[in-house]
């Protein structure tokens, strides 16, 4: 192997290191079959959510992880075959989210593992933080929680004030 392409593989490792580095979750998916409109619209969806997806030689990927805490996912099956990998830097499970409804839609793609927040997850735990709703869902969901006791508490203190008025 040239000078060369020794040194382009280097740039692509270092590459793979900075951008796992720089991300709170890495999911590995298995993208075979999917057409190039298919990944045109679940790199549209990933890319609203600021969640990078792209494609890598599974080797490099061992390299750049080897000697990692992240060298776990090299050792199942997760770095076998075609693969893909969604980094994002924002939300820990945003691109577990969107790729769960790319792969219920298009019945092609499967995850295969990841990185969440430090580390190393199976298929199946991928598969779980997929469920769990955005941040800002969650937020919500809460903020509902609280308000509704609080307007039922108001609506009774007036009710009981309203009482003693008449």
């Amino acid at each position: 192997m040239s000078v060369e392409a020794k040194n382009a593989k280097q740039v692509i490792i270092d590459e793979i290191k900075e951008r796992i580095d720089n991300s709170v979750s890495v999911v590995v998916v298995d993208y075979l079959g999917i057409t190039v409109e298919e990944a045109d619209a679940i790199r549209t969806s990933l890319r609203n959510e600021n969640v990078l997806f792209t494609v890598y030689k599974n080797s490099l990927v061992k390299r750049a992880i080897a000697g990692t805490p992240y060298e776990a996912l090299g050792e199942g099956d997760a770095l076998k075959g075609s693969s893909a990998l969604a980094f994002c830097s924002e939300d820990a499970t945003a691109s577990a989210r969107i790729l769960s409804k790319a792969i219920k839609q298009y019945k092609k793609m499967a995850f295969k593992g990841g990185i969440v927040e430090g580390v190393v997850y199976d298929k199946a735990q991928i598969e779980e933080f997929a469920e769990i709703p955005s941040r800002e869902e969650l937020i919500a969901r809460f903020m509902g929680s609280i308000q509704s006791p609080m307007t039922k508490l108001a609506l009774t203190l007036k009710a009981i004030a309203e009482k003693e008025e008449a």
